[in-house]
């Protein structure tokens, strides 16, 4: 589902293809992708059933001296494939082992991490398609839909602030994702609850509120309609040995 985080990701995909969906573009990614994301970034990855590949998080207040756009990379050379495959793994060894200062030898491959970014983007393009009008306005959404999802505010009130009609957005969104600009904002809400019904003990008026719904009442009824479960049962069902724990 479209979702952001907090934190900087970088996606090394080594095995199968899939799609990709990154601040409002839509782009195929298959193996030996490296697809980079700053921190709330509005994004989806679907690699369906065959696909296998690393994520490095890195927090948001790192110093490391990443991009600050999303890259997408598509890298042919056999050698700069090891080089990634070999500091992910490096990075692996540090952060399962007990060693004296691994912090700072993971930071060091953080900062080589970096290098390989900026040297293979440099040298191979980023693979971000023609930033045409109507990409640049989707992107604008999800930007907004990113920094504004909790505040409960309308659909109608993105396009508003976009400076574009409600029925011109939603086109141009399903045009290039698929998905309504209702969707994507639905969509966006939805994973949050989901998170925080799941991940956390936070009672579910708290949610509510935190997600800029009105009364829990509304939130349930928001709940139930899109994950055919209402909030009580969706944390139930989710906790240690629920068969969604499980299959998860």
């Amino acid at each position: 589902m479209l979702h952001d985080r907090p934190q900087r990701l970088l996606f090394w995909i080594t095995k199968g293809q899939g799609v990709a969906v990154v601040q409002g573009r839509r782009r195929g990614v298959g193996a030996h992708n490296a697809l980079f994301l700053p921190a709330q970034t509005l994004f989806s990855l679907d690699l369906g059933h065959q696909g296998f590949g690393q994520v490095l998080t890195f927090p948001a207040t790192t110093s490391v001296a990443l991009p600050r756009a999303p890259v997408h990379l598509r890298v042919r050379d056999v050698t700069a494939q090891a080089e990634l495959t070999g500091l992910i793994e490096a990075m692996q060894r540090e952060d399962s082992g007990s060693r004296p200062f691994a912090a700072e030898a993971l930071d060091a491959y953080g900062a080589l991490v970096a290098v390989w970014l900026r040297r293979h983007g440099q040298d191979a393009g980023t693979g971000v398609p023609e930033d045409k009008a109507a990409d640049r306005l989707v992107s604008r959404f999800a930007e907004l839909v990113a920094r504004d999802f909790r505040t409960g505010r309308p659909m109608a009130d993105y396009a508003k602030a976009l400076d574009v009609t409600p029925t011109h957005l939603s086109r141009v969104c399903r045009e290039r994702l698929g998905r309504t600009a209702s969707d994507i904002l639905t969509e966006r809400v939805v994973y949050e609850a989901r998170l925080l019904l799941t991940g956390t003990e936070l009672p579910i008026q708290n949610i509510a509120r935190h997600l800029g719904f009105s009364s829990p009442a509304y939130f349930t009824r928001f709940v139930q309609h899109h994950t055919g479960m209402p909030p009580s049962a969706l944390r139930r069902d989710s906790g240690p040995g629920s068969p969604a724990r499980r299959t998860a």
